[in-house]
């Protein structure tokens, strides 16, 4: 039996403690006395991000990716409260995808921690558009047409850890693929598409369940009505990921986001390499030249008004959205940690309570910052939280 956790609840602001025995939580019980509330931190059930490129200059799509990268990379993510995530790979060659895929499926099968922290492959690509806009940072000359027999050798490759593939349902035959997909296990999310209206809708029917970074990778300039953002926004059936960074969406599109999808609004990261990076110029083995400045805007070097990912982690998406004031703490939480896990069929779904496994995060949150102080995976520490 592990020493108890206590703090203030993420949700009701009262002081708990959290016992936890076999890497799980077996009490969650409400403290009475002379506790100060103010002098305690938050819990919260563990953060998941479905969308990590990379960060500390650690980068899951530089040729060869080694094991060892992974690894380290889920430690990193695990002090930032972050106990579950799917790597990402985007659009690559055909062989550098089996290999990058090869190699999280090494880490996975030699390392307890990348294991338990890996929740499956969120594969970006290359069954996008072609078209300037929605392509995004994604190389033009590797993006093809959705390709059963590729995905499957993708799938071998990573030992079945292919959970989340983002697609445009632009391409003919888009929904059959969709459909396979579905019934194969692996999530099918509609991103970087320039898809119609019609095109979206029978790719829902077909079995899809996300939009990628809703808002992002897409046109300039788009039709008022109808256009692929109002049909994804107004599908029930799909989960809406947003990057609340203060540089992919506007605050506006955020809260409407929201508002839209509800229990479906999940947060994302999408973070890259260059995630806790100083400022510079940089060059990314795919996405090219890019800038980041002072501000965290990463964009590509040529086309400033195309960004090139994310380089701000979730906890601090978190106390973004908070501090602006279009949802409140547990809400917000919800949508980077209950909600992915949900969609992802985790246990830690069930959030603080008992039988749920205990990933659980303590943080102070002072205006906009906010600080992960400890993480538990399974009810153990992370050993970088305690520094």
């Amino acid at each position: 039996m592990s020493a108890p956790i206590i703090g203030r609840h993420y949700r009701t602001g009262k002081p708990i403690e959290v016992a936890v025995g076999e890497g799980r939580i077996t009490g969650v019980a409400e403290l009475e006395g002379a506790l100060s509330v103010d002098c305690l931190p938050w819990l919260a059930p563990g953060l998941v991000d479905l969308q990590v490129n990379g960060g500390w200059g650690l980068d899951l799509n530089t040729a060869p990716l080694c094991p060892d990268t992974v690894l380290q990379l889920t430690r990193k993510l695990q002090s930032q409260g972050v106990t579950s995530y799917c790597p990402t790979l985007i659009t690559n060659s055909s062989v550098r995808l089996a290999e990058a895929a090869s190699a999280i499926a090494k880490a996975v099968r030699l390392n307890p921690d990348a294991a338990e922290g890996i929740a499956g492959i969120h594969l970006e690509g290359p069954f996008l558009s072609r078209e300037d806009g929605p392509r995004g940072a994604h190389p033009q000359q590797h993006i093809v047409s959705p390709d059963w027999e590729a995905l499957s050798r993708w799938q071998e490759a990573a030992d079945g850890l292919i959970r989340i593939i983002t697609l445009s349902p632009e391409w003919p035959g888009a929904a059959a693929f969709i459909n396979r997909c579905s019934e194969s296990g692996i999530l099918v999310s509609i991103g970087h598409t320039a898809a119609t209206p019609e095109q979206i809708r029978e790719a829902v029917a077909a079995g899809a369940v996300m939009s990628t970074h809703l808002g992002n990778g897409t046109h300039l300039t788009l039709p008022r009505h109808p256009n692929y953002l109002w049909e994804q926004l107004a599908a029930d059936e799909l989960y809406g990921c947003m990057i609340a960074d203060g540089h992919h969406l506007p605050l506006s599109v955020l809260a409407v986001i929201l508002r839209m999808k509800g229990g479906r609004a999940i947060l994302v990261s999408d973070a890259v390499s260059l995630s806790g990076m100083p400022p510079g110029y940089y060059h990314l083995h795919i996405g090219g030249d890019v800038v980041l400045t002072a501000e965290g805007r990463l964009h590509l070097a040529g086309q400033p008004e195309l960004l090139a990912g994310s380089a701000m982690m979730l906890p601090d998406q978190v106390g973004y959205l908070v501090e602006a004031g279009l949802s409140g703490l547990a809400d917000v939480w919800n949508c980077a940690s209950v909600h992915p896990a949900r969609l992802l069929g985790l246990e830690q779904a069930a959030g603080l309570k008992v039988g749920a496994p205990a990933d659980v995060v303590s943080f102070n949150l002072d205006g906009g910052k906010l600080r992960v102080l400890q993480c538990w995976k399974n009810g153990r520490i992370s050993p970088q939280s305690r520094e």
